[in-house]
């Protein structure tokens, strides 16, 4: 199930991006799909805390191929889908390595390793894809602006994640007393 999940979300997370307008929050603007790309996160951690970390990279390329299908079968440019699978690469791979080498209780780690992964996924789509370097869809002096919304919204899905996370711990360990 946690394979599923993982993948799900990140095909959802393009579908969701492709078909709904972003949100708007004062001067941010953050793509409705970002809120099942944070917990994309969330997911891969799980997949690696059952399977291992050569597994998950498995995973993440079967991931990568998906997403970059599913982007351009929605019609996404080129450019996009580039900028996308670059991200996603990126910000997996540091995801991976951060969760591996972390000594800390499972909410943890997937708290600051999905965080680190949210802003590498935020900032390099959004300079590489967004940004006048790419498609073009926002000037420079909206990037900043776009970056910092997905963080936020990214951050607050891994914080979210990882206070399930230490709940479900809690009560195993309760369980066990």
């Amino acid at each position: 199930m946690r394979i599923l999940f993982y993948l799900l979300s990140i095909v959802i997370a393009n579908v969701v991006t492709a078909r709904f307008a972003p949100l708007e929050f004062g001067m941010f603007i953050v793509p409705m799909g970002t809120l099942f790309v944070g917990a994309t996160f969330i997911f891969r951690d799980l997949v690696q805390n059952k399977y291992g970390r050569a597994k998950t990279y498995l995973f993440i390329m079967t991931a990568l191929l998906l997403s970059a299908l599913a982007s351009f079968l929605l019609g996404d440019t080129l450019m996009i889908v580039a900028a996308s699978a670059l991200s996603f690469v990126i910000a997996e791979t540091a995801d991976t390595e951060i969760y591996t080498r972390l000594k800390l209780p499972m909410a943890w780690r997937v708290l600051y390793s999905g965080i680190v992964g949210g802003l590498l996924d935020s900032a390099v789509f959004v300079i590489v894809g967004l940004s006048p370097l790419g498609a073009g869809i926002l000037p420079w002096e909206a990037v900043p602006t776009a970056i910092l919304g997905q963080i936020i919204v990214k951050t607050i899905i891994q914080l979210f994640g990882a206070l399930i996370l230490n709940q479900v711990h809690v009560r195993k360990e309760k369980a066990l007393v």
